[in-house]
């Protein structure tokens, strides 16, 4: 059987349709983290369903062996070249499309981190020029009248406040958004973020790569909320989502504030029924096995 069209169809439905079906589904607010996996899964098992139609259809007369010589054989792992009429040219042809393919995605990935790390470079330079060290509040003090809070992720993590938040802000508020830039940290969202920005790069009209990027940037951001609930109330993080809905940050960092804040309010406020437990270990396991489809389609040989 020629898996070209399977994959194919394959890649259109998690391409185009699921993104449609996710974004109408209530419980990837109730656990924003899963989805994130979710989001990300999709996106992988895509582009494993392109490789290998690219591969199969620049061997279109593959034959397939039994057993496990034919699976490596079928997934471009050993390659027969007496299979075609000219072996060489569709054996170069059917490795250098997958790996046009993957090169692409992780060069796009590279590109979103070294440019997210300049600028994060650049502004951790200004920090260390205008900004106060606070020991007391584990982050950085600028002298500005605008309340802002956001945190600078990666090799040298930096949380940053405003004198103007620290004025505007309640302790215990100004604790939920501490703790909530802090969850950006230990969580490592931005290469969560610069995952979903590189393949919506390359794949910049298709649905899931724009859906992926923007529910990605909203669900980290509901997560962090989740770390800072942990230590305060709902009312305390919900008033502090609202004084600092407006806040902005520079490239490259997480802000308390941004376009999700009125979802993420509304979210704390009116808290969603926690999912079933069942239905939480239902999903992990089609996050997980999502990418696997791809290869059962295009690697298991056919019989007879």
């Amino acid at each position: 059987m020629n898996a070209v069209p399977a994959l194919i169809g394959y890649a259109a439905a998690v391409g185009v349709a699921v993104p449609r079906l996710l974004l109408r589904s209530t419980w990837t607010h109730r656990s924003p983290a899963l989805a994130v996996a979710t989001w990300h899964a999709l996106t992988v098992s895509f582009t494993l369903a392109v490789a290998l139609a690219a591969y199969h259809l620049a061997v279109p007369t593959e034959h397939l062996h039994a057993g496990v010589v034919g699976i490596l054989h079928t997934c471009g792992l050993a390659l027969d070249t007496g299979s075609t009429p000219n072996p060489d040219t569709a054996d170069a042809l059917a490795i250098a499309l997958p790996v046009l393919l993957m090169a692409l995605l992780l060069g796009s990935f590279a590109y979103q981190v070294v440019r997210a790390r300049r600028a994060r470079s650049r502004h951790l330079y200004i920090l260390d020029v205008v900004g106060r060290r606070s020991t007391s509040l584990r982050a950085t003090v600028l002298e500005h009248d605008l309340p802002a809070a956001y945190c600078l992720p990666g090799r040298h993590p930096r949380v940053v406040v405003s004198r103007g938040a620290l004025r505007l802000l309640s302790d215990d508020q100004l604790e939920a958004v501490l703790e909530h830039e802090r969850a950006h940290i230990a969580g490592r969202h931005h290469l969560a973020m610069a995952t979903a920005e590189a393949f919506a790069w390359v794949f910049w009209w298709l649905p899931l790569g724009r859906h992926a990027r923007e529910q990605t940037a909203m669900l980290l951001e509901m997560s962090a909320d989740d770390r800072a609930l942990r230590c305060q109330s709902r009312e305390v993080l919900a008033t502090a989502l609202y004084e600092m809905a407006a806040a902005k940050a520079p490239e490259g960092a997480f802000a308390i504030g941004g376009p999700a804040a009125l979802a993420r309010l509304q979210r704390v406020l009116a808290p969603p029924r926690r999912p079933h437990p069942l239905l939480s270990i239902s999903m992990a396991a089609a996050a997980a096995i999502v990418p696997l489809i791809p290869l059962l389609v295009g690697c298991v040989p056919s019989i007879g």
